[in-house]
């Protein structure tokens, strides 16, 4: 296997820091549109099965060119989702495979946004399945955290937990806190806030199953921050405040997975939920340029770019981070012994651990090892298939396996 890892940034560096403690690839090349962090992360390895490049994550031509130069088998896409189909398309084009942890971009329904889905998470990829399914070539998407290994619970509860299943709950939270120097917390937000204001401003969607003989196949839309829950999170967290948020897994798990209900709620904090909602009022999420004077004259600048730039970069706040992060997938319904059931599916990383064991800040390490074990299951022949799939659509006990194997097990709490 000859992997092309598209983005070194936080969750791209961690990739590559898990990856080579594996034996089950041959090459990775880490591109990045700035060389430069590309070759950081492969000098941090020391490991010559790892060389950088530089490329335009934007371009399906340069991602295709940088993939047939080094005859790569597969390309890893570990970049904002803003460039998922330039990455996408560019694999297609060079004969490789594609796994992402982030599905193309979401357009909301221009009349009733709040109501009605328009162009969903991952439309414009599942659109091409029938081009990769005749080709004989695999698009895993969704292979994260969260989407990923969720995912991954919601195929292993449907297959052996449960004989009916009421609602698939994905529920994401932590107790993580950032500080300066002299101990006071800081706003620093522990993935990309390109990536998190997209998701938690965007019209969160919800999957009904009694919905599914509408227009919208069974998914609608809320507002934003909408259906708050206070959630017990396992591993000393404890309870956190959940809203519902747009996300991937509301969009795959009903493909492969039957369910009366399928969400995605996420622990903000009423904090970041003001800072999110101040921006959004400020128009500081919008991502389309603005005209800013400046001494050397007129400027264009993106305000999410801007707002991007001023905030601490996710990949270097490890060392300032204490706590642990909570990613899990809540599932009730009809036991397989015919009575009620519901259980917690989780996966718990401190950060105290990733960062003396691999020197990657907990949150973004808990995202990058999912598709490395994806990978080795690929190259191995233990997980086959083509199309455009989500991960629902393999057998999840190797993976939950190999996790472990890895050394970061998953759990489970009957409640």
């Amino acid at each position: 296997m000859r992997i092309l890892l598209v983005g070194a940034g936080g969750v791209g560096a961690a990739f590559t820091a898990i990856a080579a403690r594996r034996d089950f690839f041959e090459l990775v090349v880490v591109a990045d549109y700035d060389l430069a962090r590309a070759e950081r992360a492969v000098a941090a390895l020391e490991d010559p099965r790892f060389v950088a490049a530089q490329v335009d994550a934007s371009s399906a031509d340069a991602v295709a060119a940088l993939c047939r130069e080094h005859g790569a088998t597969h390309v890893m896409n570990a970049v904002d989702p803003r460039f998922v189909m330039g990455v996408f398309e560019g694999a297609y084009a060079a004969g490789a495979d594609y796994l992402d942890m982030a599905m193309s971009l979401s357009r909301r329904h221009a009349d009733e946004p709040y109501a009605k889905v328009g162009v969903k998470l991952g439309d414009e990829q599942f659109a091409q399945a029938g081009e990769w399914e005749s080709s004989g070539r695999l698009a895993l998407v969704g292979m994260g955290v969260e989407p990923g290994l969720s995912d991954v619970f919601a195929r292993y509860a449907a297959d052996h937990l449960f004989s009916s299943i009421t609602e698939l709950g994905t529920r994401d939270g932590a107790n993580l806190a950032v500080h300066d120097e002299d101990g006071n917390e800081l706003f620093a937000p522990s993935f990309s806030i390109w990536t998190t204001i997209e998701e938690c401003l965007n019209p969160p969607v919800i999957y009904e199953k009694a919905r599914a003989g509408e227009p919208d196949g069974g998914w609608y839309t809320t507002p934003p921050f909408s259906e708050p829950e206070v959630f017990e999170f396992p591993e000393g967290i404890g309870p956190v405040e959940c809203v519902n948020v747009e996300h991937e897994e509301v969009l795959l798990m009903p493909r492969w997975v039957d369910a009366e209900r399928v969400t995605f709620k996420y622990g903000l904090g009423e904090e970041f939920i003001s800072v999110l909602r101040v921006l959004n009022t400020l128009g500081l999420d919008r991502t389309d340029p603005v005209t800013v004077p400046s001494s050397a004259g007129p400027v264009q600048v993106s305000p999410r770019d801007l707002v991007a730039a001023c905030l601490p970069d996710p990949a270097t706040i490890g060392p300032r981070m204490t706590g642990k992060t909570c990613a899990g997938l809540w599932v009730t319904g009809t036991g397989k012994d015919g009575a009620e059931r519901e259980v917690y599916l989780y996966h718990v990383v401190d950060n105290a651990w990733s960062m003396q064991e691999y020197g990657h800040q907990c949150v973004v390490w808990q995202t990058a090892v999912n598709p490395v074990v994806a990978l080795e299951l690929l190259a191995n022949g233990t997980w086959t298939g083509s199309g455009v799939l989500g991960p629902e659509a393999f057998d999840s006990l190797p993976f939950l396996e190999l996790l472990t194997a890895y050394g970061s097990p998953w759990g489970m709490e009957d409640r």
